[in-house]
């Protein structure tokens, strides 16, 4: 069955950086769009950062220039490094594909407080 294994994220301080690993397993990862999500407390989940097979990325508007979102084929594994780091970045932070259904790793919190 499809497997969403989140692992990083934790605590750090303003300016500071991160990097979230999410590997996959049950599909076949080279063919699928992987995304990072984001919810914060009392806020709708959002889209953060989206990668495509084959490589091309897209971001929110919030998070271009800070954030990198990478793949590795090989590793079926998704990333997220996270540089610059703001306090209204804190949320928990999903892997997710669609095959056809919605798949989402458990989530991992990131906390960006001085």
């Amino acid at each position: 069955q499809v497997q969403l294994v989140q692992s990083g994220g934790g605590s750090v301080q303003p300016g500071g950086s991160l990097r979230l690993s999410c590997a996959a397993s049950g599909f076949m990862f080279r063919i699928a769009v992987m995304d990072w999500y984001r919810q914060a407390p009392g806020q709708q989940r959002e889209l953060v950062a989206s990668i495509t097979s084959g490589g091309a990325t897209n971001y929110a508007d919030s998070v271009k220039g800070r954030f990198t979102i990478s793949r590795d084929n090989v590793k079926n594994t998704v990333y997220l490094a996270m540089n610059s780091l703001k306090p209204e970045d804190t949320a928990v932070y999903y892997c997710h594909t669609k095959r056809p259904n919605d798949y989402w790793g458990r989530g991992t919190q990131v906390t960006v407080s001085s």
